[in-house]
């Protein structure tokens, strides 16, 4: 079994993505923080032959459910207006119109997009996910791209 470090090294990235596309920006980091949390505690129990972005991606899901339910929990201050969110994965790289359509997205299709083409699970693992058969699975998705592609060509 590898070192857990040389896990976050090579999936962390894409578990950050998946956790943006889920939660936000804002929210991300926190849910990414948890997922690695967990994981560390869960990795000396991990098989050996499994799949570790499919295993690190459940994960974030969960941790992303859990910032969700706690976001729908927290009151919503009016008097103060709020802070403007963040521009991009990395502040200034002009990715904030990007995650901005993502977060647009139905939740399922975000999910099934941020499952299969930001963390390049199988249909069949991202039903398992997100509930349902991976028809429906592969729809949610395709039905989410082609609605990124619209906004793209309106844009531009």
């Amino acid at each position: 079994m590898e070192p857990f470090e040389r896990v976050v090294d090579q999936h962390g990235a894409v578990v950050l993505r998946v956790c943006r596309a889920l939660v936000g920006a804002d929210a991300a980091q926190d849910a990414w923080s948890e997922t690695f949390l967990a994981a560390l505690v869960a990795y000396p129990r991990l098989r050996p032959d499994s799949d570790v972005r499919a295993w690190l991606v459940t994960i974030a899901h969960r941790k992303a459910v859990d910032v969700l339910r706690a976001q729908a929990r927290r009151a919503v201050p009016v008097a103060d207006p709020p802070e403007p969110p963040s521009s991009g994965e990395h502040p200034g790289d002009g990715r904030a119109d990007v995650w901005a359509a993502v977060a647009a997205l139905p939740p399922k299709q975000r999910r099934c997009v941020a499952y299969h083409h930001v963390a390049g699970l199988p249909y069949d693992e991202v039903a398992a996910l997100v509930g349902g058969t991976p028809a429906a699975a592969r729809r949610a998705a395709a039905d989410g791209i082609a609605t990124l592609r619209r906004t793209w060509e309106e844009a531009s």
